[in-house]
């Protein structure tokens, strides 16, 4: 009987001299261990609604009625009636240049250095003779300098060579130009030519989309629906007060909605208030 309790008890102690113990660490032998699975705490992020129609980037909720075009741009007449393109030139080739030039740039900061460069070469060929370099130099304080002196010599290259010096009237040849787009196409006609074309830089799109004067998610969207709903004898005008309404008014932060002089027809839903006057502080005597 002695001997099977010493057996049995040596069996146990030989258990727990094999058993690896559960809360010792693991020892680094340099192989990959199984680590324990620690899961984190997560949080569930706000999300805005999809539909949400407040912000000064929201789009009205549908598009304007025809009268209401009209009193739109009506209002936007009467608010800007001496409109015209801020931007400083004496011809269409000078126009064409100052275009290309803003690009990305504001129309102040190409003022400033387009009466130099008018100065030293008022025409294509003289901005030919001129030439990349020279053109550099004139224009270093505006965005793209580089690739802005490239393309107006380019342009005016083409200018020479392709249409004896004069600026085309189609957008088309226009587009066939180094540094012309769209946009500068469709201001080029409109401007120097007075045809019924509708540039759309970002203030028109913003505003157009904000009032509801031609929605759309792309520029090109945006310039077909106000070149097909705008009335025919406004197209040409509409387009400097619609600019000078998105640069000055229906700002993209926070639309000075208060003082529009069209914000009865506008559907823009949160229009802003005025802001709050403070009240003079009383005079400590």
């Amino acid at each position: 009987m002695r001997i099977s309790m010493d057996a049995r008890r040596a069996d146990a102690l030989h258990c727990l001299m094999v058993k690896k113990p559960t809360t010792s660490a693991p020892v680094n032998s340099g192989k990959l261990t199984d680590k324990p699975h620690v899961q984190k705490r997560t949080t569930a992020k706000k999300q805005a609604p999809a539909n949400q129609s407040s912000g000064p980037a929201a789009i009205a909720p549908r598009d304007m009625t025809p009268q209401e075009i009209y009193s739109f741009l009506k209002d936007l007449s009467q608010a800007w009636p001496d409109a015209k393109t801020e931007l400083l030139y004496t011809t269409p080739f000078t126009l064409l240049v100052a275009v290309v030039l803003s690009a990305q740039a504001t129309d102040a900061s190409v003022n400033r250095v387009t009466p130099a460069l008018f100065k030293a070469a008022p025409t294509p060929a003289a901005m030919v003779e001129l030439g990349e370099e020279e053109v550099g130099k004139l224009i270093r304080t505006i965005g793209l300098w580089r690739n802005k002196a490239k393309n107006v010599v380019e342009l005016s290259r083409q200018l020479v060579a392709d249409h004896q010096g004069e600026v085309p009237g189609t957008r088309d040849e226009l587009e066939k130009l180094a540094g012309v787009g769209r946009k500068t196409a469709n201001v080029v006609l409109n401007v120097a030519f007075h045809k019924p074309t509708v540039p759309v830089d970002t203030h028109v799109f913003r505003l157009a989309n904000r009032s509801g004067l031609g929605r759309g998610k792309t520029v090109e969207a945006v310039e077909k629906a106000l070149e097909t709903r705008i009335p025919l004898e406004m197209i040409q005008p509409s387009h400097h007060w619609m600019i000078l309404q998105g640069r000055y008014v229906c700002k993209a932060r926070k639309p000075e909605c208060w003082r529009c002089n069209a914000k009865t027809p506008c559907l823009f839903p949160d229009k802003t208030p005025a802001p709050r006057v403070k009240a003079p502080k009383p005079f400590a005597g």
